[in-house]
C-alpha cells in the first residue's frame, strides 16, 4: 500500500536578457538560443530592439470550446480469468453473483497545441465585470447514502494502529435471493474544479487488492448489524467494515469510494443524527423505522474520476488563459497552456489556495482551508510567451507608495488630473513625480498605460538604484566555486573522474542572459580530505598550482589572485587541472573528511572577492575528521516510530546554524551533493543548503556505470539553470490580510524579509496570509511579491509579481474556487516542518483531522441532502480527499527514500527477482531488478523494514474507509 506522487517535471532553462534604456522607451531581450526539442519553436516577431506598442490593442477573446463529453467508466466485458477471485461462502442464501467489474481506463484526449504568441506587450485592457459566482449549494446529485448504523465513537484526527483489510463477506442473515446489480450512472464533472491530479499509480496485485473484489450483496431487507469474525494480527486495526458495506476497485483510477445500494430513492434521517440538518426542511423524508436498509458498497463510479477531470481540463483550455479577470482559477497543473498577463501574475509565478477568499477570519476558521500562495519568482516560461519587461525609471528608481511601499502597479488608483495616485494596498495618497506625470482619459486611466508594463501587466522588473545595493555600492558578478571530496570513498566510487571530466563540458554553459554573449561568472576550484587544497589556475601560468591548508580550524584562502578567473581566460589551465586531479588521488588511502571547513573556504573566498556566488560541494561521508562541524554517528533504529524519533531530524551541533547565517549575509548559495555508502547525518549537513536556497542531491552507494547518467543530468541542470544571487523577497498585502508564515528554503532575520543567498528558477516559497480585519467583497483582496536580487550577469533588480482575488461570504463560493495543488503542496510543506518536531504520528493525525474538518465543512453547509451521505460531492474535494492518502502513506514511509518491493516472475526465469524502485530525485525514478544471490541483493536488503502486521499498514482502502467514518463523527 505504498503511493507515488508523479515526478515534477521542470522546463529547461531560458537564459534571457534584458537591456535597460532610457525612459519611456522600454526593451526585451532576444528569445533563447536553444530549448528543448520537444516544446515549441519560439515565436517569430519583432527584434529584441523593438519598442513597446502604444495605444490599447483590439481584444482577440474568442469564446471557449465546449468540454468534450464525459468517458463512461462502464464495462460489460467479464474480467479476465487471471483476476476471478474465490471467496468463502457466505450466510446468505441467494446464489452467488458474478465477481465485480472493473471498468476500462479512461482514453487519454490529445493535447491542444497553441499557435506562438503575438508580438511582446500587447496586453489588453482587464474586463470591466467581474465573475459572476452562484451562491448558495450546488446543485444535487443523485448518489445518496442510505441509512447505517452509528458512527463509531472515534475522536477526530486520530485512529488505530493500522492493520490488515477484512478479507471476508460481512455476515447477516438473507432471506431473499440477490437481484442483479444495478447500473450507476456515469459521474459528471464539477464545473468548478481546480486543483492538480494524485497519483494514478496502480496498486501492485496483493492480496489486499484482490480481497476488495467482493461480490455484490443482496438489497432486500438487512439483519441486525453484526461485526465480521476478527482475523490473525486484527488487533488495533482499523475497525472492520460495517455489514452492507461494500468495496470496488479500480485499477485504472486507483482509488476506492463509497456508493449506496440503490439511486434516486429519497434519503431518509441517518440513525444517529439528529434529524436534518439544522434550518433545513425534512424533504418529506420518512421516519426512520420506516426506511428499509439498503445494501452499501465501494463504486469507483460513485466518485468524479481524476483522470476524467485532467483529460476534460486539457480539452477545455483552448484558448488562453487570460488573467485579468479576477479571482478566476487557472488550469490544471497538468494541463498544458498559454498564459496573456493583463494585469495579475501568471500562475506560473503565483497559485493560490482560494481563488475567492472568505471575508472573516470566522468564516476561515470554519472552512478549515488554508489561505496561502506558492510564489515562484523566478520560474522558466514556455518559448511561445513573453518574459518579464524590464523598466529603467534612471537615478530616481521606481515609483512607490510613501506609506506601505508598495511598488506601482495596476492597482494604484491615479486621481487629481494625474498628479497623485491612490495606493489599492493601504489607501495613502502619494505625490507622482513630474517626470512620471501624464494625463487620464475619460475613464480615468493614463494615457500611457498600456504603454508602460507597470500599469497593465502583472509581472515585470524595475532596474534597482544603487540605493537598493549593499553597501551603497554596485554588486559584481557572481563566482562558482567547485568543491570536491577526493577521500578513499569518492575516488574509488569513480565520482571524482566523473566529475573532472564533465566540468571540461559544463563550464561552457554557466548561466548568462544573453546567449550570444560570454558568461561573465567566474570559477574556482578546491580539492579535499582531511585538509583543503587549493588551485592557482591564473591565465598566464603554464600549469596549475596546489597550495595546502592543513590548518582547517582556522580557515583562510592562501591566495587571491588567480583563484576565481574567467573560463575563457584560463580554459587551458583549468583543463589541465582537470585532467591531474583524478591522477593525483588515485593512489590515496585517506578515508576520513571534513566538511564544516569546505564551506567556510567557499564563503571566504567570496568574501575576499567581494561578490555573491555558489558553491557546489561534492561529499561522500560523514565528517569525522579532527575540525570544525565534526559529527559523530548518531544513527539508532530504534528510536524510529518513538516519540524520539524527531530528534533524528533536528541538528546535531549548533555550528552549522552560525555557519549558514553568515552565508546568507554574503549571498553565498551550497548545493550539496552526497555520495554516501553509510550514515552521513543528512538532518545535520543540510542546515547550510536549506537556510541559503540551496539544493540536496542524494545517491546512496553511487555506482559510476548505473548512476552516472542521473548524476550528470542534475549537476548540468543545477549549474545551468537561472539564478538569482543575495535575494530579498517581501510580500505586501491590502487592509484585511496579512502574510504571517512562510515555509520554503530560506532565512529570515526579521517577520517580513525572506532572505535567499540564491534564488534560482525551481525554488518556491509558500506563503500563509491570515485575517487581521473583515474584508470587503467588492474590494477584493490584492498582494504584491517584491524580489530585490542580483542577476547572474551582476545586475541589482527588483522583479514584481501582483495579484488580486475575490473575497466571499458564501462557504460554497470559497469551495468552488479552491486549488487543490496549492492546498497540497501547502500542507505537504507544513507536515515537512511540524516532522522536525513532532512525532509522525501527530503530524500524521494533525493532516487527517484538517482534511475531515475540510470535508465535513463542506457537507454540512454545502452538500444538498440528497448526497449528504457522500464523503465528496466535487471533483475538488475528491482530489485533495485522493492527495491526503497518499500523503498519509507517505509519511509513514523513509522520509528520504521512497522504495517499492515487489515478488515478481521475469520471463519465466525460475530465479527469484524483485523490482527495486527508488525515488531518486524529484524528476528521476530508478528501477533495479535484483535476483537472488545478485551483488545487488545486499542494497535491496538494506532497505527492507520489517512489517508490524500481517499487511503491512492501513490500506489505502481502510484509509478511506476511516475517513468516512471520521466526517461522520464530525457531523454527528
Amino acid at each position: 500500500p505504498f503511493s507515488l506522487a508523479p515526478p515534477h517535471s521542470s522546463q529547461p532553462p531560458v537564459s534571457t536578457t534584458y537591456s535597460a534604456a532610457p525612459p519611456p522607451s522600454y526593451t526585451q531581450a532576444p528569445p533563447p538560443a536553444s530549448s528543448a526539442p520537444t516544446q515549441p519553436a519560439p515565436p517569430t516577431g519583432p527584434t529584441a530592439s523593438q519598442q513597446y506598442y502604444r495605444g490599447p490593442p483590439l481584444s482577440s477573446q474568442q469564446p471557449s470550446l465546449p468540454p468534450t463529453s464525459q468517458q463512461q467508466f462502464t464495462s460489460s466485458a467479464p474480467p479476465p480469468p487471471s483476476s476471478q477471485q474465490t471467496f468463502p461462502p457466505t450466510s446468505y442464501s441467494g446464489p452467488m453473483p458474478p465477481p465485480s467489474q472493473v471498468p476500462p481506463p479512461p482514453v487519454s484526449q490529445p493535447q491542444q497545441s497553441f499557435p506562438p504568441s503575438q508580438p511582446p506587450f500587447s496586453s489588453a485592457p482587464p474586463p470591466v465585470s467581474q465573475p459572476a459566482f452562484t451562491t448558495g449549494p450546488p446543485p444535487p446529485t443523485q448518489g445518496s447514502f442510505p441509512p447505517r448504523g452509528p458512527p463509531p465513537s472515534s475522536q477526530p484526527g486520530s485512529f488505530p494502529p493500522p492493520g490488515p483489510p477484512p478479507t471476508s463477506a460481512p455476515t447477516g442473515q438473507y432471506s431473499s435471493p440477490m437481484p442483479p446489480q444495478q447500473q450507476l450512472p456515469p459521474p459528471q464533472p464539477s464545473p468548478y474544479h481546480s486543483g492538480p491530479p494524485p497519483s494514478t499509480t496502480q496498486m501492485p496485485p496483493t492480496s489486499m487488492a484482490q480481497s476488495n473484489h467482493l461480490p455484490p450483496g443482496p438489497q432486500g431487507p438487512l439483519g441486525p448489524l453484526q461485526q465480521p469474525p476478527s482475523q490473525p494480527g486484527m488487533q488495533g486495526a482499523y475497525p472492520p467494515q460495517q455489514n452492507g458495506m461494500k468495496m470496488a476497485f479500480s485499477p485504472s483510477l486507483s482509488y476506492f469510494c463509497f456508493t449506496s445500494g440503490s439511486f434516486g430513492q429519497v434519503r431518509g434521517p441517518q440513525p444517529g443524527y439528529a434529524g436534518p440538518y439544522p434550518g433545513q426542511p425534512n424533504y418529506g423524508a420518512p421516519a426512520p423505522a420506516l426506511a428499509p436498509p439498503t445494501q452499501k458498497r465501494l463504486d469507483p463510479d460513485a466518485i468524479p474520476s481524476p483522470i476524467q477531470v485532467i483529460e476534460d481540463d486539457k480539452a477545455k483550455s483552448t484558448e488562453p488563459f487570460t488573467t485579468g479577470v479576477r479571482g478566476q482559477a487557472p488550469p490544471l497543473v497538468t494541463t498544458n497552456f498559454q498564459v496573456k498577463d493583463q494585469g495579475n501574475a501568471s500562475p506560473r509565478f503565483i497559485r493560490c489556495t482560494a481563488y475567492n477568499m472568505p471575508c472573516t477570519a470566522d468564516m476561515a476558521k470554519q472552512s478549515q482551508v488554508p489561505l496561502a500562495a506558492v510564489i515562484k519568482p523566478l520560474a522558466t516560461l514556455p518559448p511561445d510567451e513573453t518574459p518579464p519587461y524590464l523598466v529603467d525609471h534612471g537615478e530616481g528608481g521606481p515609483i512607490r507608495c510613501n506609506r506601505c511601499k508598495a511598488y506601482m502597479c495596476p492597482y494604484m488608483q491615479f486621481i487629481e488630473g494625474g498628479r497623485r495616485f491612490q495606493c489599492g494596498f493601504c489607501s495613502c495618497v502619494t505625490e507622482v513625480p513630474p517626470h512620471y506625470f501624464q494625463h487620464l482619459d475619460h475613464t480615468g486611466k493614463r494615457v500611457d498605460c498600456y504603454d508602460r508594463p507597470e500599469l497593465s501587466l502583472g509581472s515585470y522588473e524595475f532596474l534597482a538604484t544603487v540605493d537598493y545595493c549593499k553597501n551603497n555600492k554596485l554588486p559584481q558578478p557572481p563566482a562558482f566555486i567547485f568543491l570536491i571530496d577526493v577521500s578513499y570513498n569518492a575516488v574509488k566510487s569513480g565520482m571524482v573522474s566523473i566529475v573532472c571530466q564533465e566540468l571540461k563540458t559544463l563550464l561552457d554553459c554557466l548561466p548568462r542572459e544573453n546567449p550570444e554573449m560570454d558568461s561573465v561568472v567566474r570559477v574556482g576550484f578546491v580539492t579535499y580530505n582531511k585538509v583543503l587544497h587549493f588551485y592557482n589556475v591564473k591565465s598566464s601560468l603554464a600549469q596549475p598550482q596546489m597550495l595546502v591548508v592543513s590548518d582547517v580550524s582556522d580557515m583562510f584562502v592562501p591566495l587571491l589572485d588567480g583563484f576565481l578567473v574567467n573560463v575563457n581566460e584560463s580554459r587551458l589551465v583549468i583543463e589541465s587541472l582537470l585532467d591531474q586531479i583524478p591522477e593525483m588521488f588515485a593512489d590515496t588511502r585517506e578515508t576520513e573528511t571534513v566538511f564544516g571547513p569546505v564551506i567556510q573556504a567557499g564563503l571566504e573566498a567570496l568574501k575576499a572577492a567581494d561578490c555573491a556566488g555558489k558553491l557546489f560541494v561534492f561529499h561522500t561521508s560523514l565528517p569525522i575528521a579532527e575540525a570544525p562541524g565534526k559529527l559523530k554517528n548518531r544513527e539508532d533504529k530504534k528510536l524510529i516510530g518513538t516519540d524520539k524519533e524527531k530528534s533524528l531530524f533536528q541538528p546535531q551541533v549548533s555550528f552549522y546554524n552560525t555557519l549558514a547565517k553568515e552565508c546568507v549575509a554574503q549571498g553565498c548559495c551550497v548545493d550539496l551533493f552526497l555520495f554516501p555508502n553509510q550514515y552521513v547525518d543528512l538532518a545535520t549537513l543540510a542546515v547550510v543548503p536549506v537556510a541559503t536556497g540551496g539544493s540536496i542531491y542524494k545517491y546512496t552507494y553511487f555506482q559510476a556505470q548505473s548512476d552516472q547518467e542521473r548524476f550528470l543530468n542534475d549537476l548540468r541542470r543545477d549549474v545551468q539553470k537561472p539564478v538569482g544571487f543575495d535575494a530579498v523577497m517581501r510580500v505586501r498585502t491590502s487592509t484585511g490580510i496579512r502574510a504571517t508564515d512562510f515555509f520554503g528554503s530560506f532565512f529570515m532575520s526579521n517577520t517580513t524579509d525572506v532572505e535567499l543567498a540564491g534564488l534560482d528558477c525551481d525554488k518556491a516559497i509558500t506563503v500563509e496570509f491570515k485575517h487581521d480585519d473583515k474584508l470587503s467583497e467588492e474590494t477584493g483582496a490584492l498582494m504584491q511579491c517584491a524580489v530585490l536580487y542580483t542577476s547572474c550577469s551582476g545586475q541589482r533588480r527588483l522583479r514584481i509579481h501582483n495579484m488580486a482575488v475575490n473575497c466571499c461570504s458564501q462557504l460554497a463560493d470559497l469551495y468552488r474556487n479552491c486549488e487543490t495543488d496549492t492546498i497540497i503542496n501547502f500542507f505537504s510543506k507544513y507536515a515537512f516542518r511540524g516532522v522536525l518536531n513532532n512525532p509522525t504520528k501527530t503530524v500524521r493525525d494533525t493532516l487527517i483531522n484538517q482534511c475531515a474538518q475540510i470535508l465535513a465543512c463542506y457537507r454540512k453547509n454545502c452538500a444538498s441532502p440528497s448526497s449528504a451521505g457522500q464523503v465528496l460531492k466535487t471533483s475538488a474535494q475528491m482530489h485533495l480527499f485522493i492527495h491526503l492518502g497518499v500523503s498519509y502513506m507517505l509519511l509513514q514511509m523513509d522520509p528520504l527514500l521512497i522504495i517499492f518491493p515487489h515478488q515478481v516472475s521475469l520471463f519465466d526465469s525460475p530465479t527469484p527477482c524483485a523490482l527495486f524502485l527508488t525515488l531518486l530525485s524529484p524528476s528521476c525514478l530508478q528501477l533495479m531488478v535484483v535476483k537472488q544471490e545478485d551483488r545487488a541483493e545486499l542494497i535491496f536488503k538494506h532497505f527492507l523494514v520489517e512489517d508490524k502486521s500481517v499487511s503491512g499498514g492501513a490500506s489505502y482502502v481502510d484509509f478511506l474507509c476511516h475517513m468516512h467514518k471520521e466526517i461522520r463523527q464530525l457531523l454527528s
